[in-house]
């Protein structure tokens, strides 16, 4: 694989968190391989703590980042109740997601294998206006003062290793919350008023393949209101002397499980109730 030299040299060179054990290098390495081949990976990592993980997340990002492009932010998954009793994790996650994350915008059509185990969510995107979001705290309004826009977004993630695997939070992390790729959609203006904290969950999400509905949910699916997963990535990354910075994009997480994909299908996903119209983001997978 092209590029592997120098991906075995960051992986080499990524700092170790304090008290952290990672995987062995040529562990994350063949991880690593895997994904970017889009072939069977070797056996999931056993007996991981979350920093373990967080080491081995951090490794396999080093590496990621030069097919991917560069980090541009971070997606914070397992933020509905079905997904984390899915991955048998009672709290969210966190993965980094890449410029090759949002580089499809609404109505591309992308190849359906994408992925290992390529799958689809819908989900919310927000950019981040000024670095002020990381003492706003949990009020919603204080949230969204510092963010520019809210963005409407398919998630197209790599499950890496489907669903018999011994999924727990810490396995899930090393491979980054299987961040792969996405599409985006028109950006909304974000406003911080109650009224559009409230839209925001209150809304309608739904998922429909071609013209069958395969998932409704509402805005507060997302931890009882979505900025409550941004709060939430703000505290996490608090506690990893990390901070939220400008320009940054945070994948709030997906309003129902990831569901797998098939070729020749068409996906939109709708919110209504959030802006005066109905919008939506679609995607066709060949």
């Amino acid at each position: 694989m092209r590029g592997l030299p120098a991906a075995l040299l960051a992986l080499l060179l990524a700092p170790l968190p304090a008290n952290a054990a990672c995987p062995d290098v040529p562990e994350v390495a063949r991880l690593a391989a895997a994904l970017l081949d889009r072939r069977t990976p070797p056996p999931p990592y056993t007996d991981l703590s979350m920093a373990d993980a967080r080491c081995a997340q951090d490794r396999l990002v080093a590496v990621l980042a030069q097919p991917y492009g560069d980090q541009v932010g971070w997606k914070v998954g397992l933020t509905n109740p079905a997904a984390q009793q899915r991955f048998r994790t009672p709290h969210p996650v966190v993965g980094a997601i890449f410029h090759g994350t949002l580089r499809a915008r609404s109505g591309a059509e992308l190849p359906a294998a994408f992925g290992v185990v390529p799958a689809l969510e819908s989900d919310l995107l927000v950019l981040i206006r000024d670095e002020g979001v990381n003492e706003a705290g949990d009020d919603p309004v204080a949230l969204l003062r510092h963010v520019e826009s809210v963005i409407p977004f398919i998630e197209l993630p790599d499950l890496v290793f489907g669903d018999d695997a011994p999924w727990s939070g810490p396995l899930l992390v090393a491979i980054n919350v299987g961040a792969r790729l996405g599409v985006v959609g028109d950006p909304i203006p974000a406003e911080a008023t109650p009224d559009f904290a409230a839209r925001l969950a209150a809304m309608t999400v739904t998922l429909h393949e071609g013209e069958r509905e395969v998932s409704r949910a509402p805005g507060s699916a997302l931890l009882g209101q979505p900025l409550n997963a941004l709060a939430w990535l703000v505290r996490d990354l608090r506690e990893r002397g990390r901070r939220l910075r400008a320009g940054q994009y945070v994948s709030l997480g997906g309003f129902t499980p990831p569901l797998p994909v098939q070729a020749g299908r068409d996906y939109r996903v709708t919110y209504t109730g959030l802006a005066a119209q109905p919008v939506s983001v679609t995607v066709r997978l060949r």
